[in-house]
């Protein structure tokens, strides 16, 4: 073979050959690999039949505690609006607007308290979400959440959707 018909070989194999050590030199060698375990801290999706609910469980009463002490400062007094949007109240609001009650414990759990998002326990995230939903009279009283009964709640805006997906609903 001529040397003029394997220049089109050798050239795009020497850049390729060459890059790597380049490419190497120009990381600057921060941080450290991401392992299964770093990784399984953010995988806390929850869908809207509940898959991905951890396990503990919640009351109003005891999410009124909570509530006071680490979301009234921004949401207000019964979560009616104070420097961050209300939670209950006539007009639009998580509790009214979301399709799925399981949607405002993934967000309370992953986003707040804003200040410190992921702090909130599992057992803290139910008894929040079964606050905000007795506040909007979707619960009683009385009614405990847990990885079992919230996914079965009815909101009222589960129909007000249209999914993209619908074979995923």
């Amino acid at each position: 073979m001529s040397m003029r018909r394997s220049l089109p070989f050798v050239i795009p194999l020497a850049l390729v050959l060459g890059s790597g050590a380049t490419l190497a030199a120009d990381r600057p060698g921060l941080g450290k690999p991401v392992t299964e375990a770093d990784l399984a801290l953010w995988d806390i999706t929850v869908g809207p039949d509940g898959a991905g609910l951890p396990p503990g469980s919640g009351t109003p009463a005891q999410g009124a505690a909570v509530y006071a002490q680490k979301c009234e400062l921004c949401h207000g007094n019964g979560g009616q609006g104070g420097r961050n949007a209300a939670l209950s109240g006539p007009e639009r609001t998580v509790a009214n607007y979301v399709p799925h009650a399981t949607t405002i414990f993934d967000y309370t759990r992953r986003a707040m308290p804003w200040q410190q998002p992921k702090t909130l326990t599992n057992d803290e995230v139910y008894a929040v979400t079964a606050y905000i939903l007795a506040l909007n009279k979707i619960i009683g009283e009385n009614d405990v959440m847990n990885a079992d009964s919230l996914p079965k709640v009815k909101m009222p805006n589960r129909d007000g959707f249209v999914s993209k997906y619908p074979e995923r609903r």
